[in-house]
């Protein structure tokens, strides 16, 4: 058999180098995530570029070509607070039927409480609320304000306080109360006596504040 002797000394073509097809939106999720995930650990105080960067695997450049750099990260992360809301606190009844003002506070109490437990950034951010006047602290917190704002307007529809009752208060002391008792319960299992560390525990704060709902709104 006969080999081409041009065809056996010819070295072999160079590999042709495949292109990088770079998915923005998957990089920013990244971003967003290892953000996130950054504050909840560490909080500002090591949170930048270069820390964000090596937590999402990504070049820092990224960061500043898709956000503008650390304020519009911040920013982002702050919209992605509205997220949170949608995502924890759903916009249904639950098979519960909402005939009051009181029901509607009552659900949204429990998801709240639910919901705060079960994430330790926003934990990290309703501590920073009473401890850090920051701007990055303010932009925040008032998103998250906002968002439960925005639920609340969503889901009453026609439904009104009892007249006489200042609701704006009593919700505000109402949260502040969830805010409390799970951040109380993140620190040392307990809050004002009141052990916190099983789901029996918890069920029996959940049925403390449908109480205090009911004894306000009826």
């Amino acid at each position: 058999m006969l080999i081409d002797e041009a065809a056996a000394v010819a070295p072999l073509a160079a590999p042709v180098p495949e292109k990088r097809v770079r998915d923005r939106g998957a990089t920013e999720k990244t971003i967003l995530k290892a953000a996130k995930a950054l504050l909840a650990e560490e909080g500002f105080q090591n949170f930048g570029i270069n820390a964000v960067a090596r937590r999402a695997g990504c070049d820092k450049q990224l960061i500043y070509r898709y956000y503008g750099g650390l304020n519009g990260l911040i920013e982002a992360t702050g919209a992605d607070l509205g997220t949170w809301v949608r995502d924890r606190i759903p916009e249904d009844t639950g098979g519960m039927f909402l005939l009051t003002y009181g029901d509607l506070i009552e659900r949204l109490a429990l998801l709240f409480l639910e919901a705060l437990r079960d994430d330790p950034l926003m934990r990290r951010i309703v501590a920073w609320e009473v401890s850090e006047n920051t701007e990055q602290v303010r932009r925040l917190a008032e998103a998250r304000s906002k968002a439960l704002s925005q639920w609340l307007e969503r889901m009453r529809g026609s439904l009104a306080p009892p007249k006489g009752v200042d609701a704006v208060a009593i919700n505000a002391i109402l949260i502040a109360a969830i805010q409390h008792l799970v951040l109380s319960a993140a620190a040392g299992g307990q809050c004002a006596g009141l052990v916190l560390k099983t789901p029996k525990d918890w069920e029996k704060a959940a049925t403390a504040l449908k109480r205090i709902v009911r004894g306000v709104y009826g």
